[in-house]
């Protein structure tokens, strides 16, 4: 278990976390260091190029889906192995469930992993007041821990020596380094072509470019030395230790298409007994013939629904495995997959695999975004009307239905309840991507009709 960590915050949104993240990661792997890569909240895109950069699974770790234990339980357990574990915050640095208290911001997962925070500020058109931004996020609370500063968006190194000089006289912390505003590099491909993108090795320059460009600019070992923390505990969590083995396999849709699974997800799966077969719908692949349960994840079914529509043989798999019962989770992607017809922005219509009675509208504005609370409902093998879970939706399509549905779970947000997706035999669907740490009861309950479906199968083969 390594002893350095290190929270990547910002002053707020748009200030170059993500960027400087990669290129910190980056950085540090051609030194010669081991890193694992985290993010605050529910992010699905950050950890994939934190992953494709360190060659490590990132984790997501989020105080308010899950318990304070769990958290630390996730981290220790990603970063056995590595050197350092960055850790890119979310929004600004104490942004997070509600503006009146640090709950779910990267200020709150600081103190709870006990890490020592680097406050990454854009200085452009300032000079001294960089210093008072600096100062007010110091003193706004005692708990996190800000070790340095990174100058983001200066104008020329005058400028930043000028900016230097007035944080570290007035805030009594180092400025580690800066980076300019003419960089003349963005992130490429920042969701749609970005698993395709990874896989062809085609943003490794872009890393190798990134981390020239940090290595110039900002002292990485003096980082290292400042991310030097304590380790900490996780209490009686435990939550990813094995339970029991059964024979159950669970397959998970995995591509371009469908992507988005909290790894976390998988091996609460894992520790209940599932042996977890990934295939390709976008590939043509069917559901692999040992299959006891399907799960068919997030993702952007709608950037390749033409290729997904006549992929004929594995839809076909698809509806024949939910049709027979087979246990089945479809999160927003997978959802809007099962449903009869995606029409895309541009006004094509692809028919899709017809499961759900109704069809899918993409609009270019945001339909939902933000955290939920979720109750199951009867019925539901993942999550009855007496459980709850915690998750988030985040999604630019609306469903309109053709009939009326049963629905899978109530799901509460910031602007109150409401009755979400739909439950069809074994088959739970809907926009809301479950996060399995917030309550690992679900892990359990989806192997358990897993297994009680397979008994039912071999039971009527054998009569």
């Amino acid at each position: 278990m390594n002893d350095r960590r290190l929270v990547i915050a910002g002053t707020g949104s748009g200030v170059g976390k993500t960027t400087l993240t990669i290129g910190i990661m980056a950085a540090l792997q051609k030194k010669g260091f081991t890193v694992q890569g985290f993010k605050c909240g529910p992010d699905y895109i950050d950890p994939t190029y934190h992953t494709a950069v360190t060659g490590r699974v990132s984790r997501n770790l989020d105080s308010w889906m899950f318990e304070h234990d769990t958290v630390r339980e996730i981290l220790n357990k990603a970063n056995a192995g590595a050197d350092i574990s960055i850790i890119e915050g979310v929004m600004g640095f104490f942004d997070g469930k509600s503006p009146l208290a640090n709950t779910g911001s990267t200020a709150e997962i600081s103190i709870i992993t006990q890490s020592p925070v680097l406050l990454v500020v854009n200085c452009a058109s300032m000079a001294r007041s960089a210093a008072a931004i600096v100062k007010g996020f110091q003193d706004f609370s005692t708990g996190p821990n800000i070790i340095g500063v990174i100058a983001n968006q200066v104008g020329s190194v005058g400028h930043y020596k000028i900016v230097k000089s007035a944080i570290e006289q007035e805030c009594d912390v180092p400025v580690l380094g800066y980076m300019k505003r003419e960089m003349d590099i963005d992130i490429p491909s920042r969701h749609l072509g970005l698993i395709p993108a990874i896989e062809r090795g085609e943003l490794n320059p872009f890393f190798d470019k990134l981390a020239q460009l940090v290595m110039e600019t900002i002292d990485i070992d003096q980082l290292y030395r400042l991310s030097k923390t304590n380790p900490v505990s996780s209490g009686n969590s435990n939550i990813f230790q094995p339970k029991n083995e059964s024979d159950v396999c669970i397959a998970v849709a995995k591509d371009a298409a469908f992507n988005f699974y909290y790894q976390e997800n998988l091996e609460l799966l894992e520790a209940y007994g599932a042996n977890i077969k990934y295939f390709s719908p976008l590939k043509g692949e069917e559901v692999p013939l040992d299959a006891d349960g399907l799960y068919l994840g997030g993702g952007f079914p709608e950037e390749f629904a033409a290729e997904l529509s006549g992929n004929v043989d594995a839809i076909k798999s698809i509806r024949t495995s939910i049709e027979k019962g087979m246990p089945t989770l479809a999160e927003c992607g997978g959802f809007m997959f099962l449903s009869k017809s995606i029409e895309t922005t541009s006004g094509e219509t692809h028919q899709m695999a017809g499961m759900i009675p109704g069809r899918i509208k993409m609009q270019k504005k945001l339909a939902a975004l933000g955290y939920r609370e979720i109750t199951g409902t009867s019925g539901n093998f993942l999550i009855n009307e007496m459980e709850q879970a915690k998750g988030h939706e985040f999604h630019y399509s609306t469903f309109e239905a053709d009939a009326d549905l049963t629905h899978a779970y109530q799901a509460k947000g910031r602007f109150g309840s409401k009755q979400e997706g739909c439950v069809l035999g074994n088959l739970v669907a809907g926009y809301t991507h479950f996060h399995f740490a917030s309550n690992p009861t679900l892990a359990k309950n989806w192997i358990d009709a897993c297994l009680k479906q397979k008994n039912r199968s071999a039971h009527e083969t054998i009569n």
